[in-house]
């Protein structure tokens, strides 16, 4: 049996007798999450280190602030700005301007730009099972209140939720809860996480797939079946230049505004990667793929000293969205679910070793994207060639394997990759579809 987790959206029946407790829980997390931040700069300016979430749950379980929320819910706040202040302290190594995570504020200005007041906007509030009772019969759940938020009698000691899915959707095995602001609808709206247990499928098939991961193009595949397919990253590029720009522009670095905007650009690169997992194992489940593997990144953001490496100003802007662990993790799980297996194999000389006769020579990448072999006169795509030799395990030590084309396969297809682009509302599409649906 296989467990995998299912998220669903469910509308909110009895939202006006629940609005109310929801936003002083979500207040309340917003006020825990600042209190953290200010008590990690302080450790960062002190000592030079960031704690993590054990650390500050240390730190603030006996904080006012902590209390506020049910302690499962006020852990995974602690957890969230962790994680916040890990992704900084990896972006701050190769570019000195990205700033820590911000405090969750809203300010109001007068007419003449003074700040009158300010609030704290609604942060998304997380239970787990200890903070939950589900009534599957009457689909109602109970969401334990603060300790600072519960009155006298015990009947109003919890938050009584009313919710409605989609048709055909049976909510069971319930995990976690996250009660999330839809600030265009102005109400809120709950995701419910479900455990739910699937016969192991077996294989499509007994074919191999090598997925090599980049910064011009997020993805290269290569099949035993002499396909290819090329998933350019422009849409994270794009947002990932657009979206820093507008926060710039934003008075308050951590006002609502602000929070909004990286909320959404979190959307967008959680969407992509999503997207173009799903994608690769689509077409793998078509070429009967049983088995991927995918190129370990390992030394990509530090050289063999352990130093940050320098990709010029543009290439570590890409570097910080390029989440290819997160997305290794996505893939593989969406992977397992149709019985394919994933592995990290890896891509030590992948990128400049010719997969049709084997030599290896750094000058044989003659431009980004063209790769040139000048012993066997081969000409494709360069990172068509690094997910080809990924696909062959070209560094496993044992005889198996050639490193290299057998010589009775073509070539035609390493130059000539199928391109996919994203687009939002379809997901990943042959790249001549969506030029051609463009105004």
């Amino acid at each position: 049996m296989l467990e995998v987790h299912r998220t669903h959206r469910a509308n909110i029946l009895n939202h006006s007798q629940v609005e109310e407790p929801l936003d002083r829980h979500a207040w309340s997390a917003s006020k825990l999450w600042n209190v953290a931040n200010h008590h990690s700069r302080e450790v960062w300016e002190e000592t030079g280190e960031i704690p993590d979430h054990g650390d500050l749950k240390d730190e603030l379980k006996t904080h006012p602030k902590y209390k506020g929320l049910h302690s499962q819910s006020s852990q995974r706040v602690l957890e969230e700005l962790a994680e916040a202040f890990n992704s900084w302290y990896g972006k701050r190594k190769s570019d000195n301007r990205a700033n820590p995570p911000g405090y969750r504020k809203k300010n109001y200005y007068d007419d003449h730009g003074n700040r009158v007041h300010e609030e704290h906007p609604r942060s998304t509030v997380t239970w787990k099972q200890n903070g939950i009772r589900h009534d599957t019969k009457n689909n109602r759940v109970r969401l334990s209140k603060g300790a600072n938020h519960k009155e006298h009698p015990k009947a109003w000691e919890y938050i009584l939720v009313e919710y409605e899915t989609r048709p055909g959707v049976t909510v069971e095995n319930l995990q976690q809860v996250r009660a999330v602001y839809d600030r265009a609808n102005e109400r809120w709206e709950l995701h419910l996480v479900c455990k739910d247990k699937v016969e192991t499928p077996n294989p499509p098939g007994n074919e191999t797939a090598g997925v090599d991961l980049g910064i011009c193009n997020f993805a290269a595949v290569a099949y035993s079946t002499e396909e290819a397919d090329l998933y350019p990253g422009n849409r994270l590029k794009q947002d990932g230049y657009y979206f820093p720009k507008e926060i710039s522009k934003c008075d308050d670095s951590g006002g609502e505004t602000a929070t909004r905007l990286h909320h959404k650009w979190s959307e967008r690169r959680t969407h992509f990667l999503h997207s173009l997992a799903k994608h690769i194992v689509e077409r793998c489940v078509e070429k009967g793929v049983g088995r991927i593997n995918v190129g370990r990144l390992a030394g990509v953001r530090e050289d063999e000293n352990g130093e940050s490496k320098n990709w010029g100003r543009h290439g570590n802007l890409d570097l910080h969205g390029w989440a290819f662990d997160r997305f290794t993790s996505i893939l593989t799980y969406k992977a397992k679910v149709e019985g394919i297996e994933v592995g990290e194999v890896s891509e030590r000389d992948t990128s400049k070793t010719c997969c049709v006769c084997g030599r290896e020579d750094d000058n044989q990448r003659v431009e980004r994207g063209l790769y040139v072999c000048e012993a066997c006169d081969a000409a494709f795509n360069a990172d068509v060639n690094g997910a080809e030799n990924i696909r062959l395990e070209l560094n496993r030590s044992n005889s198996e394997s050639s490193g290299q084309l057998s010589g009775d396969r073509s070539t035609g297809w390493l130059a000539q990759p199928e391109v996919y682009l994203h687009d939002l509302s379809r997901g990943f599409q042959p790249r001549i579809e969506v030029v051609d649906c463009k105004p």
